[in-house]
């Protein structure tokens, strides 16, 4: 049951960045978006960094880091770009779909497969982001679905999931061959700097806008470092389907961001189907027991 603590808070911490971002920095381009946090969060995985000691490496962990570089670079991009565009309580909802996609990459990648009650748990966390997306005012069955179309945040969003199916398990794969303090700080600190390199000799970043706020900028960073610092912690501690089916409990975190802080409509709805969402991580967490 440990990992549960973990996983939980890495879902607060993943909400309460999405909000912050969105809050303050919605004026910056996508890329800039994503690139903020990690800018400031730089400091804090270096220094943690110095502290961790080295594991033995192998050729594995070494591809498994490279293959995450763009599986991680290019969903958080159009991730930014989604709840940039389109309400958090229309675009997070699509993440719950991320541990169906896990399910066979866990599988080819880990070995891992969840049982009857984790498939349950998985399923029942898909049906509370269908609920979510439920408009009673145009009521159809299919017309959860049908949003995804019409809404461009919502299909970038559902796109961010399939990329996650993958390069979650990969990260993962990545932790078992070293470890998970050392993968995670050195890996943000890789991808942050990569990604500062390119984007600025591309010219696609202003850095007068990056740094014009630097205490909300700080604070978006240190978000990030709790969301990456609880992320591998818990999913080194349990199946990776599991944990990410918890870790999407950030959704209903979220929908409660964007009716109190963002007025954003039909909060009831999306709120039953956050509760049935977390039905189903109490159904994964008695699994993973």
């Amino acid at each position: 049951m440990i990992w549960f603590i973990p996983a939980i808070l890495t879902a607060v911490a993943v909400a309460s960045q999405d909000a912050w971002i969105k809050k303050w920095f919605s004026h910056l381009s996508p890329v800039e978006m994503f690139v903020l946090p990690l800018v400031f969060s730089l400091p804090l995985t270096l220094l943690t960094l110095a502290f961790v000691p080295v594991p033995t490496l192998d050729g594995v962990f070494y591809a498994s880091f490279i293959i995450s570089l763009p599986l991680n670079a290019v969903p958080f991009i159009l991730y930014m770009k989604a709840i940039r565009r389109s309400p958090l309580s229309l675009t997070l909802p699509y993440l719950a779909f991320t541990p169906v996609f896990m399910i066979p990459t866990g599988y080819l990648f880990l070995g891992e497969l969840p049982d009857i009650w984790g498939m349950m748990g998985i399923a029942t966390v898909c049906t509370g982001g269908y609920v979510l997306n439920i408009d009673v005012r145009h009521w159809s069955v299919l017309e959860p679905l049908r949003s995804v179309f019409r809404e461009t945040g919502s299909w970038i969003m559902l796109i961010v999931s399939f990329i996650f199916g993958f390069s979650s398990v990969v990260g993962k794969l990545a932790i078992l061959h070293s470890s998970v303090m050392f993968f995670q700080m050195s890996f943000f600190a890789t991808l942050s700097i990569t990604l500062l390199l390119i984007f600025g000799i591309a010219g696609k970043l202003n850095f007068a806008a990056l740094f014009a706020h630097p205490g909300k900028g700080v604070i978006a960073g240190v978000l990030l470092y709790l969301h990456l610092l609880f992320h591998g912690i818990a999913i080194a501690m349990t199946k990776a389907a599991y944990m990410i089916s918890i870790k999407r409990m950030s959704i209903l975190v979220g929908v409660i961001y964007g009716g109190f802080f963002f007025a954003e409509e039909n909060i009831v709805i999306r709120f039953l189907g956050s509760l049935l969402m977390f039905a189903g991580a109490v159904i994964i967490l008695i699994a993973g027991e």
